[in-house]
């Protein structure tokens, strides 16, 4: 080998050592991003010259270069935040999140779940790029359908009940006369008191009584303030459902019947129908003892529901491992409003680094999968959550001293090579 090509050889070390070096700088820079995944410099051997032929001799190299630099997307490590909004990946997969980045407007990818809601209720990153997933129908099923994600600016429509269920246990003492019913001053046996909703949302406090009339037999009586009724008289009660309860002799309810039920609530929707069920009926085929007993002892109410609520803007919102995004009203009710999506791609290696804390697809990286979290081998979203960069300062600091010790090492056989030459111009003199 020639001292020129000496001093090139250790030229060619000395650019790909300083390349090496500035992957490592770029790792330790980001040590603290979110999402970031650690480079490394693949260095190759060049030759001094082209070797053809199956008779060729070995020849000597010409140094190294970095063929190329890959990252490495082993996982970082989750740290919790506590804010809904943050995200998470716990596996492959990528956010994929939309928008301009640069003068460039295209769909990217990206591990950084720092997510927040912006001022028109869609889910966006740092750079207002918006994430994209599929949303949610009035019902609360997901479309197939992918667009931007919208969380907010949403409310809960007002649900009328339909049905008041309840489950208690009737005293079996009866004492005669049976008490009388009068709906002006209503009173009974025992009573229970419960809510419901008109068509606007507005609730209603009603009170069930409940009249033992000897031989398993109950009627019963539901009662509200004469006020909140059309036609009715306030601080006087409008009785707007009544039925009867007929029980056997071992305490199970044989037979429910409702006689009336029709509620014409001021400013809703008139004659609103309300099925008061006391449970599972022997007539209805159920044991007797789903809901209403008559057995000895006090009379005591186990347990009162109902079917219908306010209406309500959503106050907050949790995402569950799936990616579902679900609304919490101000009516204490929930709803999904839409799903996380989840890119997966062939080879992640040959994505292309965007800046931003993104990626690009390539051709290299094949066609983007989009999916919902947990399948096709996508991992599954953390929320309260983000993924910190998995950057290792102990081995890129050993990395990096290996690297200076080969620029060193490359430099000296530079000036060694270069001594070298000057010892030829002098003996030329």
């Amino acid at each position: 080998m020639s001292i020129i090509r000496t001093m090139t050889t250790g030229a060619s070390g000395m650019r790909a050592e300083s390349e090496a070096l500035s992957v490592v700088s770029d790792n330790i820079a980001n040590v603290n991003t979110i999402g970031f995944k650690r480079s490394r410099a693949v260095f190759e051997d060049v030759l001094g010259r082209s070797v053809m032929g199956s008779n060729a001799i070995p020849q000597s190299g010409g140094g190294s270069r970095v063929s190329h630099i890959t990252q490495m997307w082993t996982q970082g490590a989750l740290v919790t935040t506590g804010v809904p909004t943050d995200m998470a990946l716990s596996g492959d997969g990528f956010f994929v999140v939309k928008g301009g980045v640069d003068g460039v407007d295209s769909q990217f990818y990206t591990r950084a779940g720092q997510f927040h809601v912006d001022s028109d209720g869609f889910v966006v990153n740092a750079d207002g790029l918006r994430v994209q997933g599929y949303q949610a129908d009035d019902t609360g099923s997901i479309t197939a359908t992918m667009g931007d994600l919208q969380v907010d600016g949403m409310s809960l429509p007002a649900t009328p009940t339909d049905i008041v269920q309840m489950g208690a246990n009737l005293s079996a003492d009866f004492v005669a006369p049976p008490m009388t019913w009068d709906p002006a001053n209503p009173d009974g046996d025992a009573s229970a008191t419960v809510t419901f909703y008109d068509s606007l949302g507005q609730s209603h406090e009603g009170t069930v009584y409940f009249i033992n009339n000897g031989g398993g037999a109950w009627d019963y009586h539901v009662t509200v303030d004469g006020a909140e009724v059309t036609g009715g008289t306030p601080d006087t009660p409008f009785e707007g459902a009544s039925g009867t309860l007929q029980f056997n002799p071992d305490g199970s309810l044989q037979t429910e019947t409702t006689t009336a039920s029709s509620w014409n609530f001021v400013g809703a929707t008139p004659a609103q129908t309300i099925d008061f069920d006391f449970g599972t009926s022997l007539d209805e085929g159920g044991t007797g003892f789903g809901g209403m007993t008559q057995l000895a002892g006090a009379s005591t109410v186990l347990m009162t529901r109902q079917d219908g609520f306010s209406g309500g803007p959503v106050q907050g919102i949790r995402v569950d491992a799936d990616g579902t995004v679900t609304g919490v009203f101000g009516n204490g009710q929930d709803r999904a409003l839409g799903r996380v999506a989840v890119a997966k791609f062939a080879s992640n290696e040959g994505l292309a680094r965007a800046g931003h804390n993104l990626w690009a697809g390539t051709r290299a990286s094949g066609e983007v999968l989009l999916g919902e979290a947990g399948t096709g081998g996508r991992g599954s979203v953390v929320s309260g959550s983000l993924e910190s960069s998995n950057v290792d300062l102990g081995s890129e600091f050993v990395d990096l001293i290996a690297f200076q010790r080969g620029f060193s090492a490359n430099s000296k056989i530079v000036t060694t090579a270069d001594e070298m030459y000057q010892e030829l111009v002098n003996l030329k003199r």
